[in-house]
């Protein structure tokens, strides 16, 4: 009776401690969506663990960063772009770029997104049902309207509880999936520590790799969005220090996933010499490997991961929308409906015309590096303006992370130029 009962408040401690999390749990769902689960089995499968320490490096900037812009929300108790374009010369001109840039990158995510999660369901389907498989193009369309439509309608009913309960639900589904995939394949631990040396794959498309690894887990659109998340939440000064333990969680947890799904895929299909191309090339190749239950697992992982990436991605423009005009988010307004119905259209486009998900989903990475630098110089620039911080100075650490980040995200554009470059030769 005593061990139901110790087991029992065990998985209350469990339930309490997810349902607890705070706006940390949508720096999860902007960063581990199909295009970061996309990058780590490609880049696994490719590469094995070579690029372990660009995931390492990024998590670590994200962390910073998080902690950076929501401290700054919490001492100023203004937004980040309603904060550039008050408090910065030229602020206004760097806060629309930044919403053209975003929104560009984001909306390419959601496209890919799309693509492979209504890949993934039609496969579900079609395991089930062969007959299915001479018409894939009608249901994995289909598909896709009836999630973007479901999605939407949830959208225009939410508010941010709602919506932080549902990412809640689909993250910890995805985070526990691939961390029990690890378990039927993985990489040898010497790979691992070889993956943490700093170099880049002399081959065509790794710098095109790299750039997508830093587009999809250091995103700018989750430090913008998170003073507005924080807002949300209710928090202020007062919870500094709940804030801080936040932003290292939800770094933490983004490695731990993240590395776990580039371990599986390394681990399964790199020394097989099975780089993943298409949607299936995943399942087909770890199935003899792991079975398919632990195909099953994995599928259920990435679809979630999917779904989890959606809600964010049809809320990003609305919310730097918001927070430029006011630093308010009203998911009731008419421009809110109208953005997120053209978000929602626009994400059909590669179902619609039938492309390649995955290649659409790496490309969109890239692009999403390009905006990384303002995102960072602009929180450097607020975080020490003594007059914005109210006297709270911003430490030397959290300063060299700051500068760290704003000279790695510059490195990372250069590269990610020369990857486009090498692309469309």
């Amino acid at each position: 009776m005593r061990e139901v009962t110790g087991e029992r408040s065990l998985i209350k401690k469990i339930i309490a401690l997810v349902l607890g999390f705070g706006p940390g749990i949508f720096a999860i769902g902007y960063t581990i969506g199909t295009g970061s689960v996309t990058s780590m089995i490609v880049a696994g499968s490719t590469y094995g663990m070579q690029l372990l320490w660009v995931l390492l490096l990024s998590c670590i900037f994200s962390g910073v960063l998080m902690f950076a812009y929501g401290n700054y929300t919490l001492i100023s108790g203004e937004t980040a772009l309603y904060g550039f374009k008050k408090h910065i010369k030229g602020g206004k001109i760097l806060a629309i770029l930044i919403i053209v840039g975003i929104t560009f990158g984001q909306w390419n995510s959601l496209m890919g997104i799309l693509g492979i999660s209504s890949n993934l369901l039609f496969e579900i389907f079609a395991m089930n049902f062969e007959g299915l498989r001479h018409f894939k193009y009608e249901a994995v369309l289909t598909i896709a309207i009836v999630i973007i439509g479901i999605f939407y309608s949830l959208m225009l009913v939410g508010k941010y509880t709602f919506f932080e309960k549902i990412l809640v639900i689909f993250v910890t589904f995805m985070g526990l999936s691939f961390i029990v995939s690890l378990f039927f394949v993985s990489p040898l631990p010497i790979e691992v520590v070889k993956g943490l040396i700093p170099s880049i794959p002399e081959v065509k498309g790794g710098k095109m790799m790299l750039a997508a690894f830093v587009g999809t887990t250091m995103a700018a659109a989750t430090f913008l969005s998170r003073p507005l998340f924080i807002k949300g939440k209710g928090w202020t000064i007062k919870n500094l220090n709940e804030q801080r333990k936040d932003s290292i969680t939800a770094a933490i947890l983004i490695f731990i996933i993240s590395a776990s799904v580039m371990a599986v895929a390394s681990g399964a299909l790199f020394h097989q010499g099975k780089p993943v191309t298409q949607v299936l090339d995943m399942a087909n190749t770890l199935e003899p490997v792991a079975g398919r239950f632990a195909v099953a697992i994995f599928f259920f992982g990435t679809l979630s991961a999917g779904l989890s990436s959606i809600f964010p991605c049809l809320l990003i423009t609305p919310l730097l929308l918001a927070d430029y005009q006011s630093g308010k988010l009203d998911t009731n307004s008419r421009q809110f409906r109208i953005v997120t119905a053209i978000a929602s259209v626009v994400a059909l486009i590669v179902p619609v015309f039938g492309a390649n998900p995955i290649e659409m989903q790496i490309l969109s990475q890239v692009f999403n590096v390009f905006v990384l630098p303002i995102v960072v110089f602009g929180i450097i620039l607020m975080v020490n303006n003594k007059k914005v911080m109210k006297g709270f100075k911003t430490s030397f650490g959290v300063n060299a992370g700051l500068f760290s980040a704003l000279f790695f995200s510059c490195v990372i554009s250069y590269n990610g130029i020369l990857a486009l470059m090498e692309y469309f030769q």
